[in-house]
């Protein structure tokens, strides 16, 4: 995974005040994604452009 893309969304959920389990739940319905990234996590390609997309989408 891109840790760069972990790092945006560290960065997301402090600046909206957003859990990690919201924001799991919100972009790809599964809410131990956030908790799984910082455990190691690799999610495929398709997972990571939807978060990066929603990310883009929401200011980040």
């Amino acid at each position: 995974m891109d840790v760069d893309l972990l790092q945006r969304i560290e960065a997301f959920l402090s600046r909206m005040g957003v859990s990690p389990t919201r924001f799991g739940r919100t972009v790809v319905h599964d809410p131990r994604f956030v908790a799984d990234l910082r455990a190691g996590r690799k999610p495929r390609r398709k997972v990571q452009a939807k978060v990066a997309s929603y990310l883009s989408r929401h200011g980040s």
